[in-house]
Formats: C-alpha cells, sequence, structure tokens
C-alpha cells in the first residue's frame, strides 16, 4: 500500500462518527447465522459413518443446511422454496446440490442416517443449555403423541399412505350400521369420495425445554405405540428419565419395554386397561399399588408390573393416573398434575407445525419425497426453536434481563426472524435488530386475555365416549399361587 493510501485510510478512520464506528463492529446476518450453525454443528465429525458414493460432491453437512433453509423458506411451492434456499447456502460459504431432483434424491436416500446423526447432536445442545429447564424435579420428562399431516391424492401417495382396508375394519362396520339411515341420506347428495391419503407423525417431545426429541413417520394407520417402541429400542435417552403419555399409550408391552430400559412413565388410564390388585381394601382416592399382568404374560411366565393408580382432578375433570414410580416422596401428587399438564405443550408443537410452518397439508406428490418433506420439516422447526432457546436461556446480561421460560418462547416470531435475516443475509443490521437479539426476543405477548379461546362453534363428536374407569378386580387363587411361584423363582 502506498503512503499517500495509508495516510488518506488514516483520515478517514479519524474522521468517524461514533455511529459508524458503531456501525463497523456489528456483523452481518450470514455471521450471525455462521456463529450459530457453528455452534450447532462445530465440525463434520458427526457425519464419518455415512458413507458416499465416491462421485458424490456434496457433503453431508451442506445437504443438511440446504434441507433446513428449503424447511423454513416461506414459499408455497417446494421448488420455489428450494432456489430461495440454494441461494442463501451460497451466500453462506456452503456447496450443496445445484439442482432441484438431485436435492430431492439425496434426501430421499440419506434422510433417515443423517436423522440418527442429528438427534444425537440436539440431545447435547439441549443438555448443554438447558439448565434448570432440563430436569423438573428428578425427572427429565419426555411426552409421547401422534398427529397426521395431509398429502396430494396422487396414485404414489394413496398407495403408500392409505390404510389398504380402509372401511372394513370393526370400528368402521358398527359406525356404518350405527348411522345407516343418516349416512343414506347424505351420499344420496354428496357421493363418498375415497380416503385421503395422510401420513402419520409420533413425536417424542421433551416437556423441559419444549423441544422435539425424536420422531418416527408412517403411514396413515401407523400404530403410534409401536413408533414409540420402535424408538426406544434405538433412541438414547438419560436414566431419570419419566415418559408421559395419553390414554392411548397403554399395555403390558410398551410398558414392560420402557422398565426393562431402567426408565419410568406415567399415563392417564381408564376404561381402556384391566388391573389386578392384593388389597382388600381397595379405595379410590387414595394411592393404591396394582399389578398389570394379562393373560398372554401369565401364560408365558412373564412376570407382573407393580404400578402405582391414583385418582386425580386436572381442571374440571377427574381422571385415573397410572405411573411406575411407586414411592409417593419420588412423584407426588402435586409433581404428577403439573407434569400432565406440562404434556399439553406436545399439542402446541405439533399446531405449530401445521399452522406456523404450514405442514397441514405437504406438498410433495411422491410418498418418499414427501416423509423427506415431513422429517425435514420437524427438524427445520427443532434446530429453530433450539437457536431461539439458546439466546433466550444465555446467563443474563443485566439485572433487569432475567432468563426465559421456554413456555414463553414463540416459534412464529422465531421464523420471522429466521427469514429475515436469510433473506438479507449481506446486510448489516440495526442495533437491536440483528438475529441474536431477535431471537433472544422471540417470545409470546404478556396480554392477559379477558375471554375464552373456546371456539363458539364445536361440532359435536358422537364416537368420542367418556374414558371412564379402570377395570380393577382382585387375584383369583390360582393367580395368587401363580405369583407366589413366580416370586419364589425370582428370589431364587
Amino acid at each position: 500500500m502506498s503512503a499517500r493510501r495509508r495516510a488518506k485510510d488514516q483520515r478517514a478512520r479519524r474522521n468517524r462518527t461514533p455511529r459508524d464506528q458503531a456501525a463497523s463492529r456489528r456483523l452481518s446476518n450470514a455471521q450471525h447465522l455462521k456463529a450459530l450453525q457453528e455452534w450447532l454443528l462445530p465440525d463434520e465429525g458427526i457425519f464419518a459413518s455415512l458413507a458416499l458414493h465416491g462421485n458424490t460432491k456434496w457433503r453431508p453437512a451442506g445437504l443438511m443446511w440446504l434441507a433446513l433453509c428449503w424447511g423454513w423458506a416461506e414459499s408455497k411451492n417446494v421448488t420455489d422454496a428450494f432456489e430461495t434456499a440454494l441461494g442463501q447456502c451460497r451466500l453462506l460459504g456452503t456447496t450443496p446440490l445445484s439442482t432441484y431432483q438431485g436435492f430431492m434424491g439425496a434426501l430421499v436416500t440419506r434422510t433417515d442416517r443423517l436423522m440418527g446423526a442429528l438427534w444425537p447432536l440436539l440431545h447435547r445442545c439441549m443438555d448443554r443449555i438447558g439448565g434448570r429447564f432440563w430436569q423438573i424435579g428428578d425427572w427429565v420428562p419426555i411426552a409421547f403423541d401422534g398427529s397426521r399431516s395431509s398429502a396430494p391424492r396422487t396414485k404414489a401417495n394413496e398407495k403408500a399412505l392409505c390404510a389398504s382396508n380402509y372401511g372394513n375394519g370393526q370400528t368402521a362396520k358398527y359406525r356404518k350400521k350405527k348411522t345407516k339411515g343418516l349416512r343414506r341420506r347424505k351420499n344420496e347428495k354428496h357421493k363418498p369420495q375415497p380416503q385421503q391419503p395422510q401420513a402419520w407423525i409420533t413425536l417424542l417431545w421433551h416437556m423441559g425445554l419444549r423441544l422435539p426429541w425424536m420422531w418416527r413417520l408412517g403411514p396413515s394407520n401407523s400404530s403410534e405405540r409401536t413408533h414409540v417402541k420402535e424408538m426406544l429400542a434405538v433412541g438414547d435417552f438419560p436414566k431419570n428419565t419419566l415418559f408421559c403419555g395419553d390414554a392411548g399409550f397403554i399395555g403390558y408391552p410398551l410398558w414392560a419395554q420402557i422398565l426393562s430400559g431402567g426408565y419410568q412413565f406415567l399415563v392417564r388410564v381408564g376404561a381402556n386397561v384391566s388391573l389386578l390388585t392384593e388389597a382388600t381394601d381397595w379405595t379410590s382416592g387414595k394411592d393404591n399399588l396394582v399389578l398389570c399382568w394379562p393373560k398372554a404374560a401369565r401364560q408365558s411366565g412373564r412376570p407382573p408390573l407393580r404400578l402405582r393408580l391414583m385418582q386425580v382432578k386436572i381442571g374440571k375433570t377427574r381422571m385415573w393416573m397410572l405411573t411406575s414410580v411407586l414411592e409417593p416422596w419420588k412423584l407426588t401428587k402435586t409433581q404428577l398434575v403439573r407434569l400432565y399438564k406440562m404434556r399439553w405443550g406436545i399439542e402446541v408443537e405439533f399446531r405449530g407445525l401445521k399452522q406456523t410452518l404450514d405442514r397441514a397439508k405437504l406438498r410433495c406428490r411422491n410418498d418418499q419425497r414427501l416423509l423427506a418433506e415431513l422429517n425435514w420439516s420437524i427438524m427445520a422447526m427443532a434446530v429453530a426453536e433450539l437457536f431461539a432457546l439458546k439466546q433466550q436461556l444465555a446467563p443474563a446480561r443485566t439485572k433487569s434481563d432475567s432468563a426465559a421460560d421456554p413456555k414463553k418462547r414463540s416459534l412464529a416470531n422465531t421464523l420471522r426472524a429466521l427469514r429475515s435475516c436469510l433473506c438479507n443475509l449481506q446486510d448489516v443490521a440495526a442495533a437491536g435488530q440483528d438475529l441474536l437479539t431477535r431471537l433472544r426476543l422471540a417470545v409470546t405477548d404478556n396480554y392477559v386475555r379477558n375471554s375464552s379461546k373456546k371456539a363458539r362453534y364445536r361440532p359435536p363428536n358422537p364416537d368420542k365416549k367418556p374414558l371412564g374407569d379402570p377395570d380393577i378386580r382382585k387375584l383369583t387363587k390360582d393367580e395368587k399361587e401363580n405369583l407366589n411361584a413366580l416370586t419364589a423363582q425370582t428370589a431364587a
């Protein structure tokens, strides 16, 4: 550099105003986002086991960031969202696939293995930033539940996602018989249409941090209990995990698998379960120890599950709760009610996926691509919420800046901040408008609601009946003998 040029630069630096100096210290949107990327994925070592073809030019990390930007894109069409995400990734310095067909082919082939590598990464980040929200009491609470997203009515989607025996099951036959006259009158005006293809989502969700843990997808007739058992077999969970579920997650096989892994569970039960008791003075209002020992387990010589049953009141509803935590001081009624109320947040997570991220109806017309789209939509939502939570749970900078509650996190504001940053990567945001600040402020409003959110018009559902009370009976003489013999055999 010449002496004249050097002197000119020195004069320019001396003449800068304080505002210019502050602007020069501020980072661009791309630099802020790169900092978050490096925090989430400091190196590509987690993809070391992912074998690639010798002619493959893309890297797993590049495919991951392209898929995440694709999931965050606001475009309605998948091809438009891809073009938007491709331009953003190029500005961020990644070299992903350059064609939509190649991108979707790579997702269809690699999504399952990429998810298997990314889920432990999410868990480590959640543990690192979770703080006091990682555990509730002595437990790491993880909820499970299922939902569906609609798919386009293409032949491929109908063949892969629709139930082959739709309308021929016992429940469907009962409904047809029950509403025969009404159904005939309706069909005269509106001819019945083929069933709509849907993708089933079974989600495991961290209740303290309000973040997706892992998930399993399938056709519309999938069994959510089977999905949970599959995730229990391959997933990695803390030893003090407490699984929380609604009344659909019942049964000896599921509960036995949870207990065999060293975990505990809490579920709501009703007339859909049958339990045994050894007590002679059964009192419904108190904690009672019961046995889950169905006939198939007795005949195969498997031991009974000793569980704790209690009746609680949540809101205006009295319900039965069943848990494998037998000691009342480890899980009190107050803690139990609090945890079951927190479980409702998984329904809000599904609402965020379907409404805020607009995945109530998916867009791909091929079933394999559609499942890849749904997988990366959930992952994009999880990473966005993780970025926001990292900023909101950061140590307080001032006395007035206290750590936020994950319950206050707003997915809509988080997506607005990310999309604004991605659309203006080369810009330097004004003070207080940078990505990290906007993520820290991505919380819900603090106003006090004066009216109920309950819908004015809620059509009745004649098929939804009260859950009722569990079927509880005393052990028979033969069952007591079998139990004593099994206990003696186990002790020996």
